[in-house]
């Protein structure tokens, strides 16, 4: 069991920002690249950022969202700026092995909702 907990999510104004947490187990943290995907009603799963041996941010949001971790905490983090409409999905947290774009999602959380919405 790799247990993740995402939370942070919510209603924001476009153009707003919010920063979501996921709260990772010591032995995940320590084994694993974290990632971040979202998933939109009736899309596909969109992956978006890793932080491992190979720390990613994809091109479509690199220059609004950005990936970060506090080891001590054992917390990875999602900061969102300049939010759109279409930013409104499910966030999950989930590990992927050495953060490759192309390797599958491991296991992943509940997930946190962000609505992005006027």
């Amino acid at each position: 069991q790799v247990p993740l907990v995402e939370s942070g999510g919510g209603l924001v104004q476009p153009g707003g920002s919010l920063r979501l947490s996921c709260t990772v187990s010591a032995f995940t943290f320590d084994h694993y690249g974290i990632a971040w995907f979202r998933q939109a009603p009736g899309k596909e799963r969109e992956g978006l950022a890793c932080l491992g041996g190979n720390t990613y941010v994809v091109e479509s949001v690199k220059d609004r969202f950005s990936i970060s971790r506090d080891s001590r905490k054992r917390k990875v983090y999602l900061q969102m700026n300049n939010l759109k409409p279409e930013d409104t999905a499910v966030y999950y947290c989930a590990t992927q092995s050495l953060c490759m774009e192309s390797a599958p999602f491991l296991a992943w959380g509940e997930g946190t909702q962000v609505t992005v919405s006027s």
